[in-house]
């Protein structure tokens, strides 16, 4: 809080603004959620919580909101309580904007004005997200079901036709295959997709998971002969889920696989970074764009869709690796070159609080093809 102390008008000492307000108000002003500021007669500011201050809305004893500002004289000339939606500049890295919204009335009969600012910013996105979330699972979902749809009454037209039948069960199994995988994965991540913590988190063995996960790649990785390569360091534990673990580095692998040629190899690798552990998933596929690499964790997000959907992909692997890794207070990142290759990297804390380096391993683990 900072107190503004006006010059008196017989030039004497200057006395204290806040003495000015109405008893109790600076009291429920400290306790009030929102961004509160309160502006004496001449617009100039009297009372301003500190989260006014940190978001930039006040500067020493002025109000930097223009808008804001024109609300508070319309108020105060009228007597009429306000209210709207402004934007100010973002306070936070990255972000663009800051939209709050905003309350303005008068305060007792000196010209006194109270304004209260609600950051919305991150509602905003979580609706916006969530409206893109609908629409997009409406349109998966409306994919395999339409053609399910379609394919059965090509069936049934088609009943003396034993090779046509044969060949549209084909395709039907495929659909249904393409549907489940999507309302798994859609499933896997609404429950981790609230960022909130591991809810029993213990000693994760990384060679374990790692292995476990390359052994559910096999069969991917076997049908376009490509090698499934573990290395690293052997030993490192993380703090964490494991099967949350081992679901974050098969959508690693699998993903590696799909977008790699033939007769190439992945490599999952691990090694201790200070107080984590990094475990990287490399290919030698055909890379992602560089404008692309910054949306690639979004869900449904696709570089190449029509590659995607040969491949069998849901478009949501990679979103789950992302909420993995925040799930565990960690983060995954990513580097790639288009015609070299991807690197995806999960960072996560390591047990104990420091990664410990054990013995290099001597021969890396080849997945049998």
């Amino acid at each position: 809080m900072l107190a503004i102390r006006r010059q008196t008008d017989k030039g004497g000492e200057a006395e204290p603004v806040d003495d000015m307000l109405s008893p109790g108000v600076a009291s429920v002003l400290a306790v009030l959620p929102s961004s509160a500021v309160v502006l004496d007669r001449d617009d100039r500011v009297m009372r301003a919580s500190s989260a006014a201050r940190a978001f930039g809305l006040v500067r020493g004893d002025s109000l930097m909101a223009a808008e804001l500002l024109a609300l508070a004289r319309k108020v105060r000339s009228d007597g009429e309580i306000r209210e709207s939606e402004i934007e100010t500049a973002g306070r936070k890295f990255g972000q663009e904007s800051t939209t709050f919204a905003v309350r303005v009335a008068p305060l007792g009969s000196n010209g006194q004005v109270l304004v209260l600012a609600e950051d919305q910013t991150e509602r905003r996105q979580v609706e916006a997200v969530r409206r893109d979330f609908v629409a997009n699972v409406s349109h998966e979902l409306k994919t395999p079901v339409g053609a399910l749809s379609l394919l059965a009454e090509t069936i049934q037209d088609a009943a003396d036709d034993p090779e046509a039948v044969t060949r549209f069960a084909g395709r039907m199994q495929h659909e249904a295959a393409r549907l489940t995988y999507l309302v798994q994965d859609l499933i896997t991540l609404s429950k981790i997709q609230g960022g909130e913590p591991v809810p029993t988190p213990g000693p994760v063995p990384i060679d374990e998971a790692v292995h476990e996960a390359i052994d559910r790649c096999n069969t991917k990785a076997s049908a376009k002969d490509i090698t499934l390569v573990a290395g690293g360091t052997d030993g490192l534990r993380i703090w964490g889920d494991d099967e949350l673990l081992v679901t974050a580095l098969r959508n690693l692998i699998d993903n590696a696989v799909a977008y790699s040629p033939e007769h190439t190899r992945v490599v999952v690798s691990a090694r201790p970074a200070g107080r984590t552990v990094e475990v990287s998933v490399s290919d030698q596929g055909i890379g992602i764009p560089e404008s692309a690499q910054e949306r690639i964790f979004e869900r449904f997000f696709r570089v190449d869709a029509a590659r995607s959907r040969a491949t069998g992909g849901t478009g949501l692997g990679l979103a789950i690796v992302k909420h993995v890794a925040v799930a565990h207070g960690g983060e995954v990142t990513v580097w790639s070159k288009e015609g070299s290759g991807s690197t995806f990297t999960l960072r996560l804390p390591a047990f104990g609080g420091t990664a410990v380096a054990e013995q290099r391993t001597t021969s890396p683990l080849e997945a049998t093809k």
